[in-house]
């Protein structure tokens, strides 16, 4: 008789079910850009409703081959030290204590796939480092990284020093995870290696930047949505047809296994330096696909000045502190991951309802589906288009008594009862959008 074997082999920390993740660029995050200023403002990342921060690289950066100033955190010197930007190792851990006494998670971003040119590595073991073909270090092919180098991991000896840095955070400083840039740079066997060794310590919450199924077998408990920032991103400059975006959460649904987190983000540190910040991106569009992040299946990311609007690029290379100022989006967030937390139907992953298209008389234009439990029923619409839509729905599964609402135009939570019928026809305008909830 033949077994079904599941793809996911880790077991995904309970605490996540529900859990929604902030992005912190220590450097830019405050005006000292130290672990100081972090700690400060943790009390108010908690309020605002995020229960797992991401720190990004802390490590000591190289200084050959340097961009910028102050260079990219991601050209890591050391992997057993910190940033002294950032302050000391005794500050780490009063960080990492304060968090953990606010019921916060705390995953710092690691660096597996290349270093600096001025690691000490290069001199201790330059054999754990590819080679170009006149045999000097090399950068990722490519790309315009020139400032790290990449290693090679088909050395045991460096597979093993990595697994020893990774383990000794989380036992020195615990920690409660990593997210890990370029996941795909590096064979899954090593994140098999690297989970089983840091599950032995403590049950880890593992982030791949990466967007690959496979990776969720043995190490990762979330990957990156990145087609659904880039489908989001082309529907809200007129580029792609809303059908895409149907075609990604079928393919969410269909080739993803359930426990799977995928990441949805309008927002992260690459795409707010290089490619634009949330209005620039998504224009009139933000607040739709900010609600669609948190609210339809996946764990949203707020990328630090989010609910400040996040008013320009920041300096990837040099001090550029956020311009932290009052902004709806902040007690937008709030209100959404409020009700996200409260709401079983809402939930990461396997505790979360899939996601049921309503189909409608205006499918270019509008995107409808509910989430329901038995908790709870949610009817969300969408008009991603930049004209009025009038639409009405098929089907049944949409009908019932609602007896409060996310109103689109308002950004606000209103405990208003509707009753609507299977002839409920309604209208929105360019960007609009209605969530409908039934509290069963």
């Amino acid at each position: 008789m033949l077994n079904i074997e599941p793809l996911v082999k880790v077991q995904t920390p309970d605490w996540s079910k529900n859990a929604t993740i902030y992005q912190i660029n220590t450097r830019q995050f405050s005006p000292q850009g130290d672990f100081k200023g972090v700690i400060e403002q943790l009390p108010r990342i908690k309020a605002l409703g995020s229960d797992i921060i991401w720190l990004m690289p802390i490590h000591p950066i190289g200084e050959l081959n340097r961009k910028g100033e102050l260079g990219s955190p991601y050209a890591v010197k050391d992997y057993f030290d910190i940033n002294p930007e950032f302050g000391n190792k005794e500050d780490f851990k009063t960080l990492v204590k304060v968090a953990h006494e606010l019921k916060l998670k705390v995953i710092l971003d690691w660096v597996p796939n290349h270093s600096a040119w001025d690691n000490p590595l290069t001199k201790s073991h330059p054999e754990w480092y590819l080679k170009d073909y006149k045999g000097d270090f090399r950068p990722s092919p490519w790309w315009d990284w020139e400032d790290i180098i990449e290693f090679d991991y088909d050395q045991i000896p460096l597979r093993e020093y990595m697994i020893e840095a990774l383990c000794y955070w989380v036992t020195e400083f615990d920690i409660d995870g990593y997210r890990c840039d370029v996941a795909g740079y590096v064979p899954k066997d090593f994140w098999k290696q690297a989970r089983q060794a840091l599950d032995q310590i403590k049950p880890v919450f593992m982030l791949a930047e990466w967007e690959n199924r496979d990776l969720h077998e043995y190490g990762f408990d979330m990957t990156y949505a990145w087609s659904w920032n880039e489908t989001m991103h082309g529907i809200a400059m007129g580029d792609l047809p809303l059908d895409k975006l149907r075609k990604y959460y079928s393919w969410n649904e269909r080739s993803w296994p359930k426990q799977a987190f995928r990441m949805t983000f309008v927002s992260n540190h690459d795409e707010n330096a290089w490619e634009g910040t949330p209005d620039e991106k998504f224009g009139p569009a933000l607040p739709a696909a900010v609600t669609l992040s948190v609210l339809g299946e996946g764990m949203p990311l707020i990328h630090n000045g989010q609910e400040a609007g996040e008013t320009k690029r920041l300096a990837f290379f040099e001090r550029d502190p956020i311009d932290w100022q009052h902004n709806f989006m902040a007690d937008f967030y709030s209100l959404l991951l409020r009700l996200r937390k409260q709401h079983s139907a809402l939930w990461n992953g396997k505790w979360g309802a899939t996601m049921i298209q309503v189909p409608n008389t205006a499918m270019d234009k509008v995107f409808s589906f509910v989430r329901q439990d038995q908790q709870s029923k949610w009817f969300f619409i969408f008009n991603f288009s930049k004209q009025e839509a009038n639409v009405t729905f098929c089907e049944t599964l949409f009908c019932g008594q609602y007896n409060a609402q996310i109103n689109g135009q308002l950004h606000d939570y209103d405990e208003k009862t509707i009753n609507i019928p299977q002839d409920f026809a309604f209208s929105l305008p360019p960007w609009g959008y209605q969530v409908f909830i039934q509290h069963i």
